[in-house]
This record gives structure tokens, C-alpha cells and sequence, in this order.
């Protein structure tokens, strides 16, 4: 082998090792963006449940989540799930938009079939906003 059919080896090598690291790069992007979702999710259903909870009459706002904040009432409580239900959306935009990335990026390089990365990255659904119910009103005057 000459040493120019080496270095022209090596040369494919190092491209091949760049673009792997770039696909990688990428799809790490999508994934830790999901992950923040999931931890979204998981803050959301137990602030959900503590809601429900109030509503049943098991839950006294003298009470507090796992992370140590309490509620003085329902109102309080029904802000704070639309609060994280509004920083979901927008992690979810983002994991969108690197979702989109990563798609450009393997097309880019040639890939032209995705469906194994539409399953391992699916990106959830945007969620709906908590509404108020009217014969919640009355709990917090208690």
C-alpha cells in the first residue's frame, strides 16, 4: 500500500469519526431534551394529584410536595400546575427543534430513512392547559 492510499485511509477514517461524533452530538440533544421533559411530566402528576387530593378533601394545605412547597390554596396550586404545564411546552418546542436538527443533520449525511429515530425519539404531545372548574371556587373560601 502507498502512502498516499494511507493517508488517504486515514482521511476517510478521521471524516468517518467526525460524522459519527456529529449524529452523536445530535442525538444526545434530543435525548436530554426528553429526559427534561419526563422530569416536567413527573413534577406535573404529583402536582396533579395533590390537586385532586384538595379537591377529594385529602390533602390540607398545611401539607407540601416532595419538593417542600406547600399551598395555601387551590388557586395557588391550579396556577402552579399551569406554570409547569407552560415550561413543558416550551421543552417541548425545544426537543422539537432538536429533533429537527438531528433529522437535517442525518439527511445531510446521506440517511434518508428515519424511522428508527421517530421511535426512539417521540416527542410527546403538546399539553392542554388546566381549566378551571366553577365548583372548585368554593373551596378555596373554606
Amino acid at each position: 500500500m502507498s502512502r498516499q492510499d494511507n493517508a488517504l485511509e486515514k482521511t476517510q477514517e478521521d471524516i468517518f469519526r467526525e460524522r459519527a461524533m456529529v449524529l452523536a452530538r445530535a442525538g444526545e440533544s434530543v435525548h436530554g431534551a426528553l429526559e427534561k421533559l419526563r422530569q416536567i411530566q413527573a413534577i406535573i402528576d404529583e402536582k396533579l394529584r395533590i390537586y385532586h387530593d384538595a379537591v377529594a378533601g385529602m390533602y390540607t394545605f398545611s401539607s407540601s410536595d416532595s419538593n417542600g412547597k406547600s399551598y395555601r390554596s387551590l388557586d395557588e396550586l391550579y396556577n402552579d400546575i399551569n406554570n409547569k404545564i407552560r415550561e413543558y411546552n416550551k421543552t417541548r418546542e425545544h426537543a422539537k427543534l432538536r429533533y429537527y436538527y438531528l433529522i437535517v443533520t442525518r439527511e445531510a449525511m446521506g440517511f434518508r430513512r428515519h424511522r428508527m429515530v421517530e421511535e426512539l425519539y417521540k416527542i410527546p404531545s403538546k399539553k392542554e392547559y388546566m381549566k378551571r372548574r366553577e365548583w372548585t371556587n368554593s373551596l378555596n373560601r373554606e
